[in-house]
């Protein structure tokens, strides 16, 4: 989801590889000395950025929540009077490129999640609910005949639809970003529509 063009930092890249590893294995199923090795340093070395596999899990979980909400709020203030309808694809799009873009972090996010401490967990839960609430605002503006708790599970619904790319396959079966994001873009369109009619 990161805009930045320069070339990530090692905390960065440790984040990153840690994500693919948990994802791929399991949060117990790695250890330091495979992430150090991704990134190339030494296991302990990691120390130096994080205080352990904990503290890495939480920062992936904790940290992609606020970009996904800090993105949707970014979009809305971009959007400046433009319209429901646009502000809407412009959220879809926003949250299409994470699905496409950072699928370890949905597979995390599901398996690990109850692995953080409470504190981390309840942050996750409340930027979660901060960004359905801010889609739901928007999806009632499109759709003004859906009542809130209808247009609520409208919302986790498509959620649903764009973070099952960790099930699409590999990224050589897929018909290229392009093709998928447009694919997934018009289903979350469909839904929403089925939803409001």
């Amino acid at each position: 989801m990161a805009t930045r063009t320069d070339a990530p930092t090692r905390r960065e890249q440790i984040l990153k590889e840690a994500a693919r590893l948990f994802a791929e294995r399991g949060f117990h199923g790695v250890g330091v000395d495979e992430i150090g090795a991704a990134v190339g340093i030494s296991g302990p070395g990691l120390y130096r950025h994080f205080a352990g596999k904990d503290a890495m899990l939480a920062e992936l979980l904790v940290g992609i929540s606020g970009q996904l909400l800090t993105g949707a709020k970014r979009r809305v203030a971009e959007a400046d009077g433009g319209g429901a309808e646009g502000l809407l694809d412009s959220l879809i799009e926003g949250h299409i490129d994470f699905a496409l873009d950072d699928r370890p972090l949905i597979t995390l996010h599901d398996r690990e999640l109850d692995r953080l401490r409470d504190s981390d967990r309840k942050m996750v839960r409340q930027l979660q609910r901060q960004y359905v609430e801010l889609w739901v605002g928007v999806v009632r503006e499109v759709y003004p005949g859906l009542g809130e708790p209808a247009a609520r599970s409208a919302v986790h619904s498509v959620f649903g639809l764009l973070n099952s790319t960790p099930h699409l396959g590999r990224g050589g079966s897929l018909p290229g970003r392009a093709a998928t994001a447009e694919l997934l873009h018009r289903m979350a369109r469909g839904a929403f529509a089925a939803a409001g009619a």
